[in-house]
């Protein structure tokens, strides 16, 4: 894939799921690598960028495929960086209000009405009783907050699903490392979106203002809201992050 260009790893995700950089003096693309064993599904994140790039700035998909040990995607590059980058780790505040500003570009750009894709509640919470009645749900992968529980505990507290606050198309994966940013800290795009689909605005601000603790400490969070123009909302916090622990 990479023929004479210079390669460089540039990711790797905790699923070992590698992203390479290939880049020669006329070009850079990025190959995104996802291992059988990573459970990533690329054709998702495909269709996902198929249908995405109409509306808002997310990598030009160039090509796909897999073999028996994995499955790749070939894109264009977004401008600028990630924001977990060496740069925006120095200058955190501006990292996170791209990543608040960019969430919010994103949710009003892509159109509910036409999204085919779904990560509502009820069929990721679905989807959740179908792993666990298969052993599939590690409790040991959990964040702190959530390991108390028992599985069956989880399932029982995700039951009563919030209300619907706003509707839109959810990045499905809203870290910090999926959002780009340009050299003068406004948000450029996103990345990895094999996930987006439609919920609750919750579900990706959850896991956003989350992120920040992970990627930046704490104190971040009501930054990140401030810039996206939404107040606190602590029970659809909790609920989604557990959720969000749930997940494949």
């Amino acid at each position: 894939m990479a023929g004479h260009d210079r390669v460089q790893c540039v990711w790797q995700n905790e699923v070992g799921g590698l992203t390479f950089e290939l880049n020669n003096r006329a070009r850079r693309r990025f190959l995104k690598w996802a291992p059988v064993s990573s459970g990533i599904d690329i054709a998702a994140e495909v269709a996902r960028l198929a249908w995405a790039v109409h509306f808002t700035p997310v990598p030009r998909y160039l090509d796909s495929g897999q073999d028996h040990t994995g499955a790749w995607l070939l894109t264009d590059p977004l401008p600028g960086k990630s924001a977990v980058s060496e740069r925006w780790m120095r200058e955190p505040r501006l990292a996170v209000i791209a990543i608040g500003e960019g969430l919010r570009r994103l949710h009003d750009a892509l159109p509910v009405d036409e999204c085919p894709f779904s990560w509502s509640a009820p069929d990721r919470l679905s989807d959740a009783r179908q792993r666990a009645a298969l052993d599939r749900i590690d409790p040991a992968a959990w964040h702190l907050e959530h390991r108390e529980l028992t599985i069956d505990q989880a399932l029982d507290k995700l039951t009563d699903v919030p209300s619907l606050d706003r509707a839109v198309v959810c990045h499905g994966d809203a870290c910090a490392p999926n959002t780009m940013l340009r050299a003068n800290g406004r948000w450029s795009g996103h990345v990895d979106l094999g996930a987006m689909g439609i919920a609750d605005r919750w579900a990706d601000l959850a896991v956003a203002t989350w992120s920040t603790t992970w990627n930046y400490g704490p104190g971040w969070e009501q930054e990140l809201l401030a810039a996206y123009g939404v107040d606190p909302d602590p029970v659809r916090t909790d609920y989604y992050r557990l959720l969000w622990d749930l997940g494949p």
